[in-house]
């Protein structure tokens, strides 16, 4: 069996899209030796660093152009005169697909806060994504808390609804003190003590009601001498986050670092006092599944799918409840014994996400979706 992969994201920056994309690969690659697979990238850059690294894996350079071209027409074109059997993309499929295919649905956040998103963007997304979930042979997610969303909001059959939780990066583990640490921070300024936040800048990662809750802290607590850093680049309607740290008497103890590579993250989790999580709806939530992997003390939010990620290693607040969210920073900032237990409980609750557990449910979803026994060993494809 020959598999199309839509790795679009690869080299974009597109954060929780990219990271799922680029590690599922490899696990793929390394779990499966069998089938061939073929990956759709429109960056030049990131296409070259993939030739030649698995033998199953071959890499096909897709003209850039937008979505509009390269789903509808280009992703077809390549699926016929490949004859690929199985075609996987993120979010949206061609809608005339001219092979089977499965789609990774992260979230469906835009069905339930559409205040949330630039109206144009939740308008295609409302009916691109709805449409490729309702046509998928396999609709693919990334926590429980979705995959039920899915269903519900859909009204999809359960069955096709796959759940693969997203892995860990082995590269997130924490980092000690050091020269090199240190080297890290100075690089993208970040000074000593501070509570991190990591995420794109957009309204449903509830970061205004944190720089109020972390101004309030500042306010009202002496001994909570923390800045707040914020890592992530903007995405969308972030104006308000802006203007809310500008206007802060704080202000100059608000920084945003923009964009930072995925190899700098590490140093930046491990060294922070305290990391917070405000988001208001999220399908996984990467970010603290990285920060926990890293031994940072972890404040997260109680809501979506967040609790399946945290577990018991993380405290948890209601995101709408400003007093909650700087209680949370309150204890983590005075109580060393629960932060001291949690930089120990973090790193013990990252390992059960494996990007290895996650090829392996996705190549069962695979099998299934073309009608082939997920227990039988796959047959071999090869690139015409």
């Amino acid at each position: 069996m020959l598999i199309g992969i839509d790795a679009h994201a690869i080299g974009s920056r597109l954060t929780g899209n990219e990271t799922y994309i680029r590690n599922l690969i490899p696990a793929l690659a390394e779990l499966d030796q069998e089938y061939r697979y073929v990956l759709f990238f429109t960056i030049p850059d990131a296409a070259e660093t993939w030739r030649s690294r698995f033998p199953n894996v071959a890499v096909q350079l897709v003209h850039p152009g937008t979505p509009y071209l390269r789903i509808p027409f280009v992703l077809p074109w390549l699926a016929r005169r490949l004859r690929i059997d199985l075609l996987h993309v993120q979010y949206i499929a061609p809608p005339r697909c001219p092979v089977p295919f499965v789609t990774t649905i992260h979230d469906i956040s835009f069905e339930h806060f559409p205040e949330f998103f630039r109206q144009r963007d939740r308008l295609i997304f409302h009916r691109l994504i709805r449409n490729s979930a309702e046509r998928a042979r396999r609709v693919l997610t990334v926590s429980e808390f979705s995959r039920q969303d899915l269903v519900k909001t859909y009204g999809l059959d359960a069955e096709r609804v796959v759940l693969t939780p997203n892995g860990l990066g082995r590269n997130f583990r924490p980092i000690p003190s050091s020269a090199s640490r240190d080297a890290t921070l100075a690089r993208y300024g970040i000074a000593d003590p501070y509570v991190l936040s990591v995420g794109n800048l957009q309204p449903r990662k509830n970061l205004v009601r944190l720089i109020r809750a972390f101004v309030a802290l500042r306010e009202q607590d002496d001994r909570f001498t923390a800045k707040l850093v914020f890592v992530g680049k903007k995405a969308w309607l972030y104006d308000e986050i802006f203007q809310a740290a500008r206007a802060s008497r704080f202000g100059a103890e608000i920084q945003f670092t923009g964009y930072v590579a995925e190899e700098d993250l590490p140093a930046i989790y491990s060294a922070a006092r305290i990391f917070v999580y405000p988001s208001i709806f999220e399908g996984f939530g990467l970010p603290v599944l990285e920060a926990l992997g890293c031994g940072a003390p972890v404040a997260t939010s109680n809501s979506s799918s967040l609790p399946e990620v945290a577990g018991d290693a993380a405290i948890a607040f209601d995101p709408l409840d400003e007093r909650a969210l700087r209680e949370a920073m309150a204890q983590l900032w005075h109580d060393r014994e629960l932060s001291a237990r949690l930089r120990i409980a973090g790193p013990d609750r990252a390992r059960r996400f494996t990007w290895r557990e996650t090829a392996r449910l996705t190549l069962a979803a695979y099998q299934h979706a073309v009608g082939l026994d997920a227990t039988s060993p796959p047959p071999v494809g090869a690139l015409s």
